[in-house]
């Protein structure tokens, strides 16, 4: 992956796996997403504090000089005191209906933002990444540390899918994957990365369960956790968990036992098989360890109904041109951008976003992206 790396082209919708002249630049949307998010919090203060800082004590009272002129003014504040008491029980009053009155449109502008945001929950933003930027490096030891970086980004990023393509074989198939993956010799590329990535955003208590021992797996434990919202602790309630199904059946009753990393499996009222990594609804009950039926949900639920970032998922694509023919959303990909240190250099100032729906960054090998498309005879390119 270029370290410092600009757009050589996008596409807007159309469905063709090519990259057209026009370049965007391939800054971070994701960034500038979260930033406006932000602006927007930071606009948004709580309602009346301004009327609260104008109406503050920046009043001062005119000087009287002389006692004739105290002596007045502690008349007329008397007689404030005395006369106005009426006066000041309906001011007071009024105040806490206009409080109240404020609170409820907080509730309301809340409840407003929320539906915003499961509106937008739909949005994912995709990563494209050729397994052959772990090629040039020294050692296996540097190849998992980088690994671990792409990671890393992909967490911090929220991206919610990060395809590894394998540049090296554009005429394979995509059942090479299987074979790459469940092969006992040393893994390189593709087969490597995707791996890493695989095992770091599966939490801690499934790994074990999830992937055996294998070569490419030995510095894993050299990496720092990604500390993602899905990797939950022991002691940490969530309401969801991700789990493991297990072998063993559960006594005097039908379902599946599910170990989603407490010191009790939970039963959900399915029967599946056992190795199965599903995500579980946890309920509302805080109490760890609840007893009851837990429901299976999709892993796109924690974002759709309370807008967690639920980790990403890893794609192996045999070539580039089956990064896009593989998709799994409906539609596929509707706004592309590549990235390559010899594409149009564009500021973040002059960066435009459209709307889009499945966003998807493509970044080459060590040759560049346009060395990749050119090796895949799948792809038909206009113009780099």
């Amino acid at each position: 992956m270029p370290a410092h790396s600009s757009p050589v082209a996008a596409r807007d919708g159309g469905g063709q796996n090519h990259f057209p002249r026009g370049a965007v630049a391939g800054r971070n949307p994701r960034r500038r997403l979260a930033a406006g998010g932000a602006a927007r919090s930071r606009e948004g203060g709580h309602p009346g504090q301004e009327r609260r800082t104008m109406g503050g004590g920046g009043r001062e009272d005119p000087a009287v000089d002389g006692g004739e002129g105290d002596r007045q003014q502690e008349q007329s504040t008397s007689k404030r005191r005395g006369g106005d008491g009426k006066g000041e029980k309906k001011r007071k009053k009024k105040r806490r209906e206009t409080v109240k009155g404020e609170g409820e449109g907080e509730r309301e502008a809340d409840g407003g933002a929320g539906e915003e945001a499961a509106a937008s929950s739909a949005v994912t933003v995709s990563i494209a990444v050729a397994g052959s930027i772990v090629d040039n490096a020294q050692s296996l030891e540097l190849a998992t540390l980088l690994a671990g970086q792409i990671a890393r980004a992909a967490t911090i990023f929220r991206i919610h899918e990060v395809i590894v393509f394998d540049n090296k074989s554009s005429l394979a198939d995509d059942s090479s994957a299987a074979t790459a993956e469940n092969s006992d010799d040393n893994e390189t590329g593709a087969p490597f990365l995707a791996k890493i990535l695989h095992y770091l955003e599966t939490p801690q208590y499934l790994r074990r369960s999830l992937f055996p021992m294998h070569n490419s797996l030995r510095f894993v434990g050299l990496l720092p956790p990604l500390d993602a919202p899905h990797h939950v602790r022991k002691h940490e309630w969530s309401p969801f968990r991700e789990g493991v199904t297990l072998e063993e059946r559960p006594l005097h009753s039908s379902g599946t036992l599910v170990n989603v990393g407490l010191s009790k499996n939970v039963m959900v009222e399915q029967i599946l098989e056992p190795g199965v990594r599903v995500t579980i609804s946890m309920g509302t009950s805080r109490a760890l360890g609840t007893d009851g039926l837990k429901q299976v949900v999709t892993p796109f639920t924690p974002q759709e109904e309370m807008g967690l970032y639920w980790g990403y998922k890893v794609r192996y694509a045999s070539n580039i041109s089956s990064v896009f023919k593989n998709c799994p959303f409906q539609g596929g990909y509707d706004y592309i951008i590549g990235t390559s240190e010899r594409g149009l250099s564009i500021s973040s100032s002059e960066l435009v976003l459209p709307m889009f729906r499945h966003l998807l960054i493509a970044f080459g090998g060590l040759g560049g992206l346009e060395e990749c498309i050119e090796e895949d005879r799948n792809m038909k390119v206009q113009s780099i």
